[in-house]
């Protein structure tokens, strides 16, 4: 099936599988316009493939199967730092502890049913392992183009999958053109962030929460931006449930950024429709490297979401999301990455501000699990030593206090 494409921007549509980006230079979605579309159409499928009536393939095989459908989770213990009634979308219990896994599940089977044996990617991080991870399973080859200084925690994640790993020197901002060009070039597809399959395979995650809240319109949706296709994704499933009449006034999408790369916060604070790439001298060291994006391919997609929906972007700093990430385990019981933990944040800035009120729900989506951080041996944890006998004595001393 070939997919007909549509740029937000201008309108402009393509009948092109594998085409990105259209010719106004702004990425393209998959055009869909659900008016028949109600709630009774969900079949009685686990995960995102509930929603397969407004997805561009039918449910696939292999770990695809198994994306979506995390859970909606009340969580009291946030609402003073939040500002309102929070609610939790673990995105970290996907199979490979991320959101991406939803874009996977069918930017991959899709290209595949293509004609395409290859697929690749440009990520050092969750979408490297989800793109790997969904191209195994499905028994095709994957290659996976990162920075030449990553991590050897994030290289072992990445390799479990046994993709073929390419190591890139020079700017690696720089590669997602580069990728673009490769698939034109080469028999490999190249699934960069924004690719349109991947955002339809983001926006279940917006139904999933209508889902959970018995179609109710939250008021407030909180998610890390990096590269601007999440938000792209949530917005096209927003425009979806309204195309089917479905909602009619749409939950405030509030984007978080880590201070040390903000161009969209930078964009939507100076009232710029698109966002102005920073260059390496403004650019910062961050502990939430997932979005640390100096130059978000859907930036101008990511601001017209939130313009559209009354919105706001926010960022914040590193010692901002290390407190919110603490909250997030003692408060709530989630551990998250600090790319997830910048959410809690955000709307705790935006709730002293004035912008959140106490009655109001507030949907934070942690992105990714924050498991995959551990095990390095940074973290500074108090322990004691007590022998077995002394243990009941010990005890009472510690109930004492």
């Amino acid at each position: 099936m070939t997919l007909s494409l549509r740029c937000y921007r201008c309108g402009e549509r393509y009948d092109d599988d594998a085409r990105v980006r259209c010719a106004c230079g702004e990425p393209l979605w998959i055009d869909a316009e659900p008016t028949a579309f109600s709630w009774d159409d969900c079949r009685n499928r686990d995960g995102m493939w509930r929603y397969e009536a407004l997805l561009p393939i039918d449910r696939p095989e292999g770990v695809a199967g198994a994306a979506g459908g995390t859970p909606l989770v009340r969580s009291p213990g946030l609402d003073d730092i939040a500002g309102g009634r929070v609610f939790v979308k673990d995105e970290g219990e996907n199979p490979t502890g991320a959101y991406k896994d939803r874009g996977s599940a069918v930017a991959v089977p899709h290209t595949i049913a293509t004609g395409d044996d290859v697929v690749g990617t440009v990520s050092y991080g969750n979408m490297a392992i989800s793109t790997a991870a969904h191209a195994t399973s499905l028994d095709r080859e994957c290659i996976v183009f990162v920075p030449a200084d990553i991590s050897a925690v994030r290289l072992e994640l990445i390799a479990q999958y046994e993709p073929t790993i390419v190591r890139v020197g020079g700017e690696y901002g720089k590669l997602y053109g580069d990728a673009l060009d490769l698939s034109e070039r080469l028999p490999v597809s190249v699934l960069v962030s924004d690719a349109p399959t991947r955002i339809s395979g983001y926006k279940t995650a917006l139904f999933e929460i209508y889902d959970s809240l018995a179609q109710e319109t939250p008021d407030v949706i909180a998610l890390p931006a990096s590269s601007g296709g999440f938000a792209s994704g949530v917005w096209l499933g927003i425009r979806d449930l309204q195309s089917a009449g479905l909602i009619d006034e749409p939950p405030r999408l509030c984007l978080v950024q880590t201070a040390a790369a903000d161009p969209l916060t930078r964009a939507f604070d100076a009232g710029a429709r698109d966002p102005t790439p920073m260059t390496p001298d403004e650019t910062g060291d961050t502990i939430a490297h997932s979005i640390g994006n100096p130059d978000p391919p859907s930036g101008a997609r990511a601001l017209a979401a939130v313009r559209d929906t009354d919105g706001a972007v926010v960022s914040v700093s590193d010692d901002e999301i290390r407190t919110a990430q603490r909250r997030f385990a003692v408060d709530g019981g989630f551990c998250v990455e600090p790319a997830s933990a910048a959410t809690l944040a955000g709307v705790s800035r935006l709730a002293e501000r004035g912008d959140i009120a106490a009655d109001e729900s507030v949907v934070l989506v942690p992105t990714g699990t924050g498991f995959k951080e551990m095990g390095a041996g940074d973290a500074d944890v108090e322990t004691e030593t007590v022998h077995r006998t002394d243990l009941s004595e010990r005890l009472e001393s510690l109930l004492a206090l």
